[in-house]
């Protein structure tokens, strides 16, 4: 392709508004490990059982109903929920090479149990737990956390 078409195409892209391909798939933030009975992953274009092995993405919620749930983050954090929880992952950004780091999740109900991966000791202060009542900041740390309604 030459040098002109190529950047006629970008130009296009541009002024209508279409990205590439690349840009518009999202990369997992995590993957479910364990489930027990059942547990969901709820995302924008509705909800679905969690099976080992489903990725997980940032604005995720993750729900469980008589089930219990483990999810391991790409920076090897550690996340189960117990039974009648729900948790939604608000932001998570991994990439240490460019600086790149941030993690917010959501706990709205139920029992939770968060272990710290290798973001919260390379940048602890990008890492923050949010309850209806606390906002807890992380410190290379295990948390349980228990939300009753």
């Amino acid at each position: 392709m030459s040098g002109y078409l190529r950047s006629a195409i970008v130009v296009a892209m541009l002024l209508f508004g279409v990205a590439p391909v690349s840009a518009q798939t999202a990369a997992p933030a995590g993957h479910i490990k364990i489930v027990s009975g059942a547990a969901y992953i709820v995302r924008e274009r509705g909800t679905t059982a969690a099976k080992p092995g489903d990725a997980i993405f940032a604005t995720d919620t993750l729900r469980t109903a008589d089930g219990s749930l483990g999810v391991t983050m790409l920076d090897d954090t550690r996340l189960s929920l117990g039974p009648n929880s729900e948790v939604k992952v608000d932001r998570y950004v991994y990439a240490p090479g460019e600086g790149g780091l941030g993690m917010v999740l959501k706990f709205m109900r139920g029992v939770a149990v968060y272990v710290s991966g290798r973001m919260a000791k390379l940048a602890p202060d990008s890492v923050r737990l949010e309850a209806p009542s606390a906002i807890v900041g992380v410190r290379g740390t295990t948390v349980a956390i228990r939300i009753e309604p």
